[in-house]
């Protein structure tokens, strides 16, 4: 019986080496490939945004700013990752940087690094464990508190005990562009800006955060916009300071000297910035400030308005503004939203046609409803639409510097919408920060930089449909795996 024909292997140890060699070659070049597109993606073409659930895309105004940006910037980043905002807030940042690489990040986590956290609070005497972003420059650093970049709102919600309900902090608006945007203006600009809140006529006052009606929550959301805040009296010789960038006067309820009134009226004329707010404290008599703002355009009645469609029972004292003048900077961002003020006076635009060379230009921004009605001492007026807040600007004229610049003023017919009790409520918090940026020149912060809305998704199942979700993924999907993989085993082995 003749031998059988030996068989030649497959796979030669040469063969082996050459594939061996060919698939080594093969995955570094996919590899180069990779990193080269990933290096021309990030200097030549533009991100797309596939997902609106996921998207963060920085404003137009961010990115300017970023790509003006010619000094380094260092952000310290000391904050739990299992805080909920963390992800969002480390994907804004990839943003800034991917958009700038002169902007570094650090992050710290004080909960699994504790050695770094200790020195992050040697190096900015603090004691906390909430979370901060600290960014610096030269420096000069900005801290944003963890807490500031989300907005919560109180709802009600049914408690585990029958009958019963419970409130909950609901997420919904994300501050992270605004806050960062801000901090980076911060330090970026070695000169802070600086505002001045008169004291001495019973005006809500900026260091009271008991008090209901007190402007510690606005005077802290200044500061939140580097914005800072000093007390200022302008008894005896004292007059409003060179370094004052705006002038709050929040509610008096005394009138004011005639020595203080023209101390005011000459910082106007020299183009200061002026945000002046009346209540129903005042009411009944003149504070003086009146005669100044009709030379600006500007008239405040002695009467409540009030708005019988727009106010919440039973008292009816406030009214829900939404309705906004169209196209003016300071309430561009509002359109869509609401102010709640309490028993506003009527604030008017004045006819300057007289004086067409003052450069003045008075425009009233906020109105009440269509139905509201002005109370003045029992006397009520035909219904109709009241304007409750007027801006003033005027520009410079030709050939003539003003030392501060140009003038503007914002007048509302209400102060406790922005005390520590009301300035959360609908939009006057937003309301509050565009005011300062309309009056302090800064664009940037008006346009395009807003909230980011927050949605929350809710899966509602019942006991036996978790059940069933349960059988599906620790049993079904498994076995279905294992019975294919048997299948594929028999099959091979036959």
């Amino acid at each position: 019986m003749a031998n059988a024909p030996s068989t030649r292997p497959s796979f030669s140890p040469g063969r082996r080496w050459c594939i061996g060699f060919s698939v080594a070659v093969m995955t570094l070049a996919v590899f180069a490939v990779v990193v080269m597109v990933n290096y021309l993606s990030t200097q030549f073409f533009r991100r797309y945004y596939l997902s609106s659930l996921t998207r963060i895309q920085l404003s137009t105004r961010t990115t300017s700013l970023l790509h003006s940006l010619t000094n380094r910037v260092q952000v310290t980043v000391y904050c739990s990752r299992e805080e909920e905002f963390f992800s969002d807030l480390a994907n804004l940042l990839k943003e800034y940087t991917s958009a700038n690489p002169k902007l570094s990040v650090r992050y710290i986590d004080y909960d699994r690094e504790p050695g770094a956290a200790e020195e992050f609070k040697i190096k900015y005497n603090t004691s906390t464990n909430k979370s901060l972003i600290v960014f610096e420059c030269e420096g000069r650093s900005k801290i944003v508190l963890g807490d500031a970049l989300v907005q919560n709102q109180l709802v009600q919600e049914k408690s585990e005990t029958p009958g019963q309900l419970a409130l909950r902090k609901k997420p919904i608006n994300f501050l992270g562009e605004l806050m960062f945007t801000g901090a980076l203006i911060g330090v970026t600009n070695p000169k802070p800006l600086k505002a001045y809140f008169l004291e001495g006529h019973g005006e809500h006052r900026p260091d009271n955060a008991n008090d209901p009606m007190g402007y510690a929550k606005f005077a802290g959301l200044l500061r939140q916009n580097n914005i800072e805040t000093w007390p200022l009296t302008l008894l005896g010789t004292n007059t409003v300071p060179d370094d004052c960038n705006l002038l709050v006067i929040a509610g008096p309820k005394d009138p004011l000297p005639a020595l203080e009134l023209g101390r005011v009226e000459k910082y106007l004329g020299e183009g200061g910035r002026l945000f002046v707010l009346f209540n129903v404290l005042s009411e009944d008599h003149v504070t003086g400030l009146e005669k100044i703002l009709t030379k600006w355009g500007v008239n405040v009645t002695a009467g409540i308005v009030k708005d019988p469609d727009n106010s919440s029972p039973p008292e009816g004292l406030d009214v829900i503004a939404f309705n906004f003048r169209v196209k003016h900077p300071l309430v561009n961002a509002l359109l869509g939203s609401r102010l709640q003020m309490i028993l506003p006076r009527e604030v008017d635009a004045l006819d300057l046609a007289a004086q067409p060379d003052s450069g003045i230009k008075a425009e009233e921004i906020v109105y009440s409803g269509p139905r509201s009605v002005l109370s003045n001492g029992g006397m009520t007026q035909r219904p109709g639409v009241k304007p409750l807040v007027v801006a003033v600007e005027k520009s410079a004229a030709k050939g003539v510097a003003a030392e501060r610049g140009a003038t503007r003023i914002l007048v509302t017919g209400d102060s406790l919408f922005l005390g520590n009790e009301r300035i959360e409520s609908a939009a006057n918090h937003d309301f509050a920060r565009l005011a300062a940026n309309w009056l302090l020149d800064r664009p940037l912060l008006l346009e395009g930089i807003g909230p980011k809305s927050i949605t929350e998704y809710q899966l509602l199942i019942s006991n036996a449909q978790l059940q069933t979700v349960q059988l599906i993924l620790l049993v079904a999907i498994p076995g279905g795996i294992v019975l294919l993989g048997g299948l594929v085993w028999l099959r091979r082995r036959k």
